[in-house]
């Protein structure tokens, strides 16, 4: 989600600074004053058009800088502080962009450049207040979405060119909103502002996903969100596994699933009267994979359910079969302990994509150090069932007695004997 600001260089480049009409005050009529901005002091408008035409980035914002200092009310005030923002931009101080545009938004809270630099900059803040940054993004964001609605097209600017500005504004202001408001778990929010960036831009492939993410993340989930998902994956054939997954998860099983596939390929956006027929209940589904076979032939996924599915009869069946008798499954690492003997794991896809741990395994001898597997690093493990906890949809199964039969990284070879190790250059 981290765009370039080249972009908004591009766009600002059509909608670039006009400078202030500066005719003598006897040339002001009443009339005039109702149409455009004018400055009426000469002293004033002289002040104004020496940082406008000053022959550097750095005068500019030195100039206008001492020009909003010295005429706090000026009507160019606004267009002042719009300078500025653009200025430092082109000098990299991202902190007097921000401080500028905040500024400007003082003077006007509907400026399109503030609301798009404060937009951005907050979404690419990566310091300890990201988290925070992005909600501002999004907030951000979201009035430059309202603000587009009537914007007034710059003087001097063709009707095509104001028209594709905004086009890009608001898909970069939709682009941020969406992702925030998804972070922060509005998915009404998410959904109507991906669903624009989509729509404006049906080949991005990673609005598509996070479209889909928008409308499987709520409980229980929006089945337009299979059409989505199915887009990406077809799109993108590292989306397929969680694309099937949740089809499958939805509907009980996989008939079907090639049908949703071609109709994501065929149309651009949901068609008319799209549906997924919805899975029997999970307790009716726990039952039906039972009847597979015996509890301890499934695999961890369908323990997992089971488990998690409120048929107590099935879990206690699943649990009674499969406590204290070693079982082998392959897992996803998402951390080792700092002994290095215990293990949280992924082992359901669900679980493997949000990076959460569903197994803790301890392991009976400490992996060496010089091996140490790295988050996200599939295992075959060995270890004995001791305990479960089912929380809703949060569920972990504890394994005792453990080994990691494969998957560790090779311990770095040492140096043959009468050699020396080759120096770092």
């Amino acid at each position: 989600m981290k765009k370039s600001l080249s972009v908004l260089l591009l766009a600002f480049a059509v909608t670039g600074v006009q400078a202030l009409a500066l005719p003598l005050p006897q040339q002001a009529t009443p009339a005039d004053a109702q149409q455009k901005k004018v400055i009426q002091d000469q002293a004033e408008g002289a002040a104004y058009m020496a940082a406008i035409n000053a022959p550097d980035p750095a005068q500019k914002a030195q100039q206008m800088e001492s020009f909003l200092q010295t005429y706090p009310n000026s009507v160019a005030k606004e267009d002042g502080y719009e300078f500025l923002v653009k200025t430092y931009q082109q000098l990299g101080n991202v902190a007097k962009v921000k401080s500028s545009a905040a500024a400007c938004l003082q003077a006007n809270p509907n400026n399109i450049t503030s609301l798009v630099f404060l937009t951005v900059l907050n979404a690419q803040d990566n310091g300890p207040d990201a988290a925070a940054s992005l909600q501002a993004a999004g907030q951000y964001g979201a009035r430059c979405v309202k603000a587009l609605e009537t914007a007034a097209k710059p003087e001097g600017v063709a009707d095509a060119q104001w028209e594709a500005t905004k086009t890009q504004f608001r898909t970069l202001c939709n682009t941020y909103l969406g992702y925030a408001a998804l972070q922060g778990k509005d998915y009404p929010t998410a959904q109507t502002a991906l669903k624009a960036v989509v729509a404006g831009n049906p080949t991005d492939n990673q609005s598509i996903y996070l479209l889909a993410i928008s409308y499987l993340s709520p409980k229980p989930i929006v089945v337009d969100g299979l059409f989505w998902i199915a887009k990406a994956a077809g799109n993108d054939p590292k989306f397929m596994s969680y694309a099937q997954n949740r089809y499958q998860r939805y509907h009980g099983g996989a008939d079907g699933f090639d049908d949703l596939m071609a109709a994501a390929k065929a149309n651009p956006t949901i068609p008319a009267g799209f549906t997924v027929a919805p899975a029997p209940s999970p307790a009716d589904q726990a039952n039906d994979m039972l009847k597979k076979g015996a509890p301890e032939t499934l695999s961890f996924a369908e323990w997992q359910f089971i488990l998690t599915s409120g048929n107590k009869d099935a879990g206690d069946k699943t649990w009674t079969a499969i406590k204290g008798k070693p079982t082998r499954l392959i897992a996803s690492v998402v951390e080792v302990d700092a002994a290095r003997t215990t293990l949280k794991l992924a082992g359901s896809q669900d679980d493997i994509e949000a990076k959460k741990a569903d197994i803790i395994i301890t392991i009976k001898t400490a992996i060496p150090a010089t091996r140490l597997p790295k988050p996200g690093t599939q295992l075959t493990i060995q270890g004995t069932p001791s305990e479960y906890t089912a929380n809703g949809d949060d569920f972990v199964l504890t394994f005792i007695d453990g080994e990691v039969l494969s998957g560790l990284p090779e311990a770095p070879r040492k140096p043959a004997a009468g050699h020396t190790a080759p120096r770092k250059p």
